[in-house]
């Protein structure tokens, strides 16, 4: 799979286990992860590969704001 910029995944280690986040940025074995509560667009999480389960979601992230990003991923996570 590839990973890309604005792909909606969810966490399987760490505190943060189960809950959805989006990939800002990528590196060879780590990507960089918003949610728009705790870890703001402006601040991101650097988290590992292997913690993370990527779903078939993808967002424009381009002219995102915190609380767009907030409203997108509750939208996901809810049924």
């Amino acid at each position: 799979m590839m990973i890309e910029k604005g792909m909606v995944a969810r966490a399987t280690a760490g505190k943060e286990c189960g809950r959805l986040f989006v990939v800002t940025e990528v590196s060879d074995k780590y990507v960089f992860i918003a949610d728009g509560r705790k870890r703001k667009l402006s601040g991101p999480k650097r988290k590992s590969l292997k913690h993370l389960r990527f779903t078939d979601n993808i967002i424009d992230i381009n002219d995102i704001t915190d609380k767009k990003l907030r409203n997108v991923l509750s939208s996901m996570s809810t049924p």
